[in-house]
């Protein structure tokens, strides 16, 4: 039986390198599939994620028999990813919302406070002149930001804000033990966002349909992922799961198998 080890790296050649040292074996010499590019994450501390390489170590075997392994592998998969009946259940717990314990009104109104004093620290580093709102409902702030340099604040891919979010969320619900979800906008940048990514997903979601067969969109963040998701949840012709591990993930949209009507 074919045995593996994992090795992981700042990236594949580290990695590789690890592996060769460990194992005793050149570089050349190492049979290995790899199982995550890894990621640099934003500004390098946030989402940062090493790759991960898988090693044969076990000598022998014969080519045939590896072959016959990676399409017994690959069959499995497919058949997986297709089987509709099966993963019926995939989709509805893919990303559940964790209930939280109640929050204490009293606690709300003080993390907007805390909040909107940390978020203009933040933001009048960044941008000047900036102005900072906040609504909250459900036990979630909602922190609004007004600004004539609302590309700088919101940066590549929406990269800048993430981050600020992700700092201003730690900063909030460390003085909480309920956990109190963060969102920040820039001048309606998530909305037309949600509309972007709304619009991707029926465009992917009908290109599954006509290729048969699985289309990913990219990498995403939680937020986006669940705006994907919850858009194509009444879409009886396809089903989507997020794929991978860390901060960000592949999200997938897989058409399902259609039925043929008895004749």
């Amino acid at each position: 039986m074919t045995e593996y080890t994992e090795f992981e790296g700042k990236n594949v050649d580290k990695a590789l390198e690890k592996a060769s040292q460990e194992l005793n074996q050149t570089i050349d010499q190492l049979q290995y599939d790899v199982v995550s590019y890894g990621s640099s994450g934003i500004f390098g501390l946030v989402g940062v994620k090493k790759a991960k390489i898988r090693v044969r170590t076990q000598n022998g075997g014969n080519p045939a028999t590896l072959q016959n392994e990676a399409k017994a592998q690959a069959k499995g998969l497919v058949s997986d990813a297709f089987d509709d009946e099966k993963n019926s259940e995939t989709q509805k717990t893919v990303e559940r919302k964790v209930q939280s314990p109640d929050i204490n009104p009293a606690d709300l109104d003080q993390a907007v406070k805390d909040g909107c004093d940390a978020l203009q620290r933040f933001v009048d580093v960044i941008s000047e002149g900036a102005t900072i709102g906040a609504e909250h409902s459900d036990g979630r702030i909602i922190f609004k930001i007004e600004s004539s340099n609302s590309a700088l604040l919101i940066g590549k891919r929406g990269q800048t804000l993430e981050a600020i979010q992700y700092l201003l969320e730690k900063i909030i619900n460390k003085k909480n033990e309920a956990r109190i979800r963060v969102l920040v906008d820039v001048e309606g940048y998530l909305e037309a966002r949600k509309t972007n990514l709304e619009r991707l997903a029926t465009k992917m979601a009908d290109k599954a349909q006509k290729a048969s067969k699985p289309v990913s969109i990219g990498q995403m963040n939680a937020y986006d992922r669940r705006i994907v998701h919850l858009h194509l949840k009444d879409n009886h012709a396809v089903r989507t799961q997020s794929i991978g591990d860390g901060y960000y993930r592949k999200l997938v949209i897989f058409p399902k198998k259609r039925r043929r009507s008895k004749t």
